[in-house]
Parts: structure tokens; sequence; C-alpha cells
């Protein structure tokens, strides 16, 4: 990439390592900065599915994720009282590859900055853009400790609050409410759980993840109700564990199980696929900034990495980089907007109490394409 220099890319997520690692990996002096000062990742579980197990493969991580998660070859679909309805078979989608799996989402991120460090990456922590700049041969950025510098390229891969979409592309707009919140619970693994699970049918759609030997997450959506303050611990635990009411197997034996020392999170949910252009000049935008999606489908970290890829990909084959950035978008935009608009039409069936047949058919058919090349 003799025509990029230096990158700078703007949050230290999923698409922002993964961005880092391929241009590092092709050449380019990247400096990637990061708002939390400590660098963390919260959550529970993160599931894989073929596709991104696939990107996943091409970034060179597979066999670390391999190694610090779980993995297995199907998903069994279920009543919310634990009566199966069918299983969900999810072949390996290429030779050598994993099916699907999960991964505890610090775990991932370890896995990545542990990439991003063997690179000798440039990491600068508790740091943001306050001013971008671009002109014909590069941008001008302002940082929010009062630094300066000048990049070939700018990406913002700042999550579904982006900072630099707000500063460069005022035709995008905030990822919009999709009226469901989403329940999170880290615990052991029940003893007769094997494979991933959902379990469809009752007033809260749930699903279980392996993500490592003794380790699962659950996650569980609701219709989201405003209130004028966060959940308390105690609220979390009982407010989860009563919208669990009614629920057998493995998701009941959660339900029974559940300590109050268990990691558990809630938060509403909101996607957006930004509407076109995605990159201004020599700026571009990269995952949740630029398509943000809901779990529904268990693919917004594969759709950033995928994302990350292609850009690398785009710029190495064009001549110049707006060349490369176009290219990058048109690959992307349909792509992207098939897993956006698929979550979150998912997503409102459950809100209508739908078939279960009917949702698991709509999500089995966007996989289904997930898995043809990106």
């Amino acid at each position: 990439m003799a025509h990029i220099d230096k990158a700078l890319i703007v949050g230290g997520g999923i698409g922002g390592m993964a961005t880092a690692i391929r241009l590092a990996e092709q050449g380019v002096a990247v400096d990637l900065i990061d708002l939390d000062p400590d660098w963390r990742v919260y959550g529970a579980g993160i599931t894989i599915t073929g596709p991104t197990l696939r990107a996943y493969a091409r970034l060179g991580l597979i066999e670390a994720i391999k190694a610090a998660g779980a993995i297995t070859n199907r998903s069994r679909i279920y009543r919310f009282d634990g009566m199966l309805l069918r299983d969900l078979e999810e072949p390996a989608i290429e030779e050598g590859l994993p099916a699907t799996g999960g991964i505890m989402r610090p775990d991932l991120h370890r896995i990545m900055q542990e990439r991003v460090r063997a690179l000798n990456i440039s990491v600068r922590l508790g740091l943001t853009v306050s001013a971008l700049t671009p002109d014909a041969d590069g941008v001008d950025v302002d940082f929010s400790n009062g630094d300066s510098g000048r990049y070939a390229l700018v990406v913002g891969a700042d999550s579904v609050f982006s900072g630099v979409r707000r500063l460069a592309f005022p035709h995008m707009a905030d990822a919009m409410p999709t009226g469901q919140g989403c329940w999170r619970i880290s615990i052991r693994k029940p003893p007769e759980l094997t494979t991933g699970e959902f379990y469809f049918g009752g007033p809260n759609p749930a699903g279980i993840t392996i993500c490592a030997e003794d380790k699962v997450y659950m996650w569980l959506l609701t219709p989201h109700e405003k209130r004028d303050a966060h959940y308390s611990d105690a609220e979390l635990f009982d407010t989860l564990k009563g919208h669990m009411a009614g629920f057998g197997g493995s998701a009941g034996w959660i339900r029974d199980t559940m300590s109050r020392d268990d990691w558990i999170n809630y938060r509403p949910l909101a996607a957006a696929l930004q509407p076109r252009p995605w990159f201004n000049g020599n700026i571009v935008l990269l995952g949740d900034a630029v398509h943000a999606t809901t779990p529904h489908l268990a693919s917004g970290a594969g759709m950033a990495v995928e994302s990350a890829l292609v850009l690398a990909d785009e710029l190495a084959a064009a001549s110049d980089i707006p060349s490369g950035l176009a290219a990058y978008e048109q690959r992307r935009f349909d792509r992207c907007r098939d897993v956006v608009e698929t979550s979150i039409s998912v997503g409102q069936l459950q809100l209508e109490h739908g078939p279960p047949d009917q949702i698991a058919g709509k999500m089995e058919g966007a996989l289904a394409r997930l898995n043809l090349p990106f």
C-alpha cells in the first residue's frame, strides 16, 4: 500500500483492531486510539457463526479462538417450556473450518489485543478525535488531548456512538431503538448442554451459547421499557429471574441455579444501516459506526471483521485511497443491509409473538446467505 504511509484507527474494539491488524500486516504504519484509558471490554459471551469464524481465520486468529472458546456443529430450537422443536444444522462452510461456537468477549478482545501488540502497532488510550479536516492528500486530525497529526487515512470504528461519524458525516444519524431490550447472563454450563440452544414461542425469546469448557452466556429479549435510572444489581437479578418464569430445559436450569454473583446486564437494542456514502475524502466508517445491528443473527462482530478485511483488500488493489474506499463501500453495503434489515425484522416478529417456525426460517435464510463469499 504505497499510497498509504500512515493510518489512524479510531476505536479499539473488534472492528478497529481487525482493521489495524490487517493494515499493519500490509506494511502501513498504524496508530490505534481508544477512549477507554484501560482498553477494557465488558460483556458476556459472543456467538461465533460460520461466517464469523471464516473471517477470523483470514485474520489469522482462528486457532487462538478455538483454544479459548468452544466449538459446536449445530444448534437446537426449543419451545420455551423445553420441548425440542428441531435441530438447526450448521455445517462448516469451508473445509477445515469449525461450524459454529462461542467465546467470552473479554477472551476474544485479549486475543486480538495480543496480536495488535505483536505487530508493534502504536496504541494510545484515553484519547479520541476532536476535529477532522480532509483534503485531497489526507486528513488533518486534532485529538482530544490537544495534540494533532496528519494521516493518509482515518478509519472510524468507534462504536454505534461514533464520534468520527458525528464530525465528518452530517448526512448520517444515530442508530434508532428497535423496541427490544437484551438481557445477558454469564454462568457455568448446564450439565446437559452440548449445543447452542434457542427458545421461542413464549413471551420472551432466549438463547444459550457455550463459550468455554464450563462457561455459557444466555440472552433473553424483552420489550424495552424506558426507565429514569439504570437497573441496580438486585433489580437486574430479580427482573431477569422473573422474565424466565415458565422456561424449561437448560434455560430453566439457569433460572433455578443463577446467583447474585453471576454477571448480569441489560441494554436496549438499537440498529442502523447508515446511508451512503460511507467515506468523506480519506475518512471512512466501519463496523457499528456505519452498520450497527442487533444480536438476532449473531453477526455484529463477523460483519466488523469482514469489513476490515474487505477495506484492506480494496485499498491494496486500488490506485488511490478514494477509489479503494468506494470499492469497499460497494462490496459491503448490500451484505450489511441484509444483516441489519433481517435482524430488525426478526425482532419485530418476536415483539408480535410470531410463529417460532417463521422466526427460525427467517434466521436460517439469512445465515445461508451469509455463508456465501464476501
